[in-house]
């Protein structure tokens, strides 16, 4: 069973997203947008459960990147 961990290659502001994008198999993106469109129509609620989430979710203890990854390295 795979574990949640924020991440911290895929990250803009705690590393959540990235990590239940990773957890799910799904674009990041996808996540960061499903998230701000619930916290318009909760009024708030979504925001509260993000930053509970982020104090209680733990971050990644190391991340490999894969061969398929776009990031790029300057000299």
């Amino acid at each position: 069973m795979k574990k949640l961990y924020r991440s911290t290659l895929n990250r803009k502001l705690t590393g959540l997203s990235g990590g239940i994008g990773d957890w799910l198999g799904v674009d990041p993106t996808i996540i960061r947008l499903v998230l701000i469109v619930s916290g318009v129509f909760s009024l708030g609620t979504t925001l509260l459960v993000y930053i509970i989430a982020s104090l209680l979710v733990p971050k990644a203890p190391f991340e490999v990147l894969s061969p398929d990854s776009h990031f790029r390295f300057h000299a």
